[in-house]
């Protein structure tokens, strides 16, 4: 058995000083089969840890019903048989860019703003969570022959909250759940936030991406003793649908790096190597400085701008990097070679069916209701509900008013297409005699992950109003798109959209790719009935990863469903990430 310590400033590993030099890596953001890869590639750039996350709305998506822990489990030995260590941080509150901070969507819709603080109800929730994960974590203790040398309690509350009750409650039940190795908190490095989100006696740990010497200054105005740490070093950035692609360039972001070691601090880049937020799991941010301004979803990709790019390959940054590292950590390993990717393919799309003509496949019971009722109502997470509403009538045409859409709606008028409605945006002047059949389709984007809108709901938020009169009689039907049944397609193309489309890969041997659907609209694409995630025209995102593990040699089946124009029956297979 081994011994992770804090002794003084200094951590210490089995007796010996030890610097801890970490990288973010997601094991929900890649898939299991290429976690070897990956971790090879953390330490061949220098790193002798691995962080990650833990979602909770990936283990328990429904109440009371937990799944997917062997990947935790199976991560954390992945990296141990790599020789890595670990920092695990369990939350319950991630953020992440994750949807609704990897809260789960049954949570917040159950209890609102009461997620996060002492409320009992939440805290039973909290402790069922623990019940699941956190044994799985303390048995992979270093303290019991693992390799996790540090747990984390919550995630840059100081962020969020004050409720000083809650993180000590978290604190003592991670104890209690078997927890040895030091805890650590992470916030920003202001008063603000060092005041909120730390806890006596468990060590303060501070995020930010640029200079370290003042971030590490008010840490210490903090805490005057205890080994410092970066928790976060923000070495890239994320993206938004309709905004630019954000990088960092490489030597401005070593050189910070470099500062952090030189004054003897310990680091976890975020992210060593970002992934993909695979189906819909991306989260959403509101700009502001209180994070309740303009709603911003994140794209599919999570590349990060990282040292290590989304399909694994070494970037200008990985190699700065490694510099600076290897003199803190000599004689790296050499870096794991990335097999060749798939060569460039042009995929004819040879079957389709409205999206209408399959709900009988794809969507759950009806719903009817005074008032619409939400995707939560519903016991959906994500995807599309089909709202429908009459206008009564006899009665001449009247302004027709359709507010609070989250995220996305097309609205249809006797059958055909009227508004496509967007939130946020301006709500088109549309008048609408009675009586009349309308039709809401509306789509969910990814849930706000940081600051006080944390727990939206999705769907209508507000009646549908003809004039000043609220029209009543609800009729809602869900349509879940994670696990995509088989389809009643036909050789037949249509014209209009929304609608799914099918075609064939033929690949000779699994390898990754980037597919492209140039002239297309938005949608989502699922490879061999797993859906890679959103896509959109909007950009900044072009392309979309296609992992080799998700490919057969042979024939391969691409579903794609295309809300808004489909473009050439075709869709496009390249070697290269387009990504703004």
């Amino acid at each position: 058995m081994r011994n992770f310590t804090i002794d003084g400033d200094a951590f210490r590993l089995d007796g010996e000083e030890f610097r801890v030099l970490s990288g973010a890596l997601h094991y929900f953001r890649v898939l299991p089969e290429q976690w070897g890869h990956r971790l090879g590639m953390l330490r061949a750039m220098g790193l002798n840890t691995v962080e990650t996350y833990v979602p909770w709305d990936l283990h328990e998506p429904r109440k009371g019903e937990f799944h997917r822990l062997e990947e935790l489990t199976g991560f954390l030995d992945a990296a141990a048989a790599e020789g890595l260590l670990a920092i695990v941080r369990p939350g319950p509150y991630i953020c992440a860019e994750w949807d609704n901070g990897g809260l789960p969507a049954w949570l917040t819709a159950e209890l609102g703003p009461r997620v996060r603080t002492r409320d009992a109800e939440y805290l039973s929730h909290v402790e069922r969570f623990f019940d699941e994960v956190v044994p799985l974590i303390a048995e992979r203790q270093v303290t019991r022959g693992g390799n996790v040398i540090m747990v984390q309690v919550e995630n840059e509350y100081g962020s969020y909250g004050s409720d000083a009750l809650y993180l000590r409650h978290l604190t003592d039940d991670l104890i209690a759940h078997g927890i040895e190795v030091p805890l650590v908190t992470s916030d920003g490095a202001d008063d603000f936030f060092l005041t909120g989100g730390t806890i006596p006696g468990v060590l303060a740990t501070v995020n930010f991406g640029s200079e370290p010497e003042a971030a590490f200054a008010k840490l210490r105005e903090h805490r005057p003793t205890g080994p410092l740490m970066c928790m976060e070093f923000w070495c890239g950035w994320f993206d938004h649908w309709g905004h630019g692609h954000v990088t960092r360039d490489a030597a401005d972001a070593a050189d910070t790096l470099e500062r952090i070691l030189a004054a003897g601090a310990s680091v976890n880049l975020y992210m060593a190597h970002g992934g993909t937020n695979f189906g819909t799991t991306s989260g959403a941010n509101r700009v502001g400085e209180l994070a309740d301004g303009e709603y911003r979803a994140t794209v599919t990709s999570y590349d990060y701008d990282a040292p290590i790019d989304e399909r694994g390959a070494p970037t200008e940054k990985f190699w700065r990097f490694r510099e600076v590292l290897s003199r803190y950590n000599p004689d790296p390993p050499d870096v794991p070679e990335l097999p060749a990717p798939l060569p460039p393919a042009r995929v004819p799309l040879t079957g389709s069916v409205r999206l209408r003509d399959a709900l009988d496949e794809l969507a759950g019971p009806s719903v009817t209701a005074a008032l619409p009722p939400t995707f939560e109502d519903l016991g959906l997470t994500h995807g599309l509900v089909l709202y429908q509403v009459e206008v009564p009538g006899p009665r001449r045409p009247y302004r027709l008013r359709v507010g609070g859409v989250h995220d996305r709606a097309h609205l249809y008028v006797d059958g055909e297409l009227a508004a496509v409605l967007e939130r946020g945006g301006e709500e088109p002047v549309l008048e609408v005699a009675g009586p009349a059949h309308l039709e809401l389709l509306v789509e969910s984007m990814g849930r706000t992950n940081y600051g006080p809108a944390l727990g939206e709901r999705k769907g209508l938020m507000a009646p549908v109003m003809h004039d000043r009169q609220y029209l009543h009689g609800v009729t809602a039907r869900p349509i879940p798109l994670e696990d995509l049944p088989a389809l009643p397609y036909e050789a037949v193309l249509p014209a209009v959209v929304p609608a799914f489309f099918r075609g064939e890969l033929e690949v000779a041997a699994p390898a990754d790719g980037f597919l492209a659907l140039p002239g297309w609209g938005k949608g989502y694409v699922w490879v061999n009935g797993f859906l890679l995630g959103r896509y959109w025209d909007r950009g900044p995102q072009r392309t979309l990863y296609v992992p080799w593990p998700l490919l057969r040699t042979g024939a391969n089946e691409i579903v794609i469903l295309e809300l808004d124009r489909a473009g050439e029956p075709a869709l496009e297979i390249g070697p290269a990430a387009e990504l703004g």
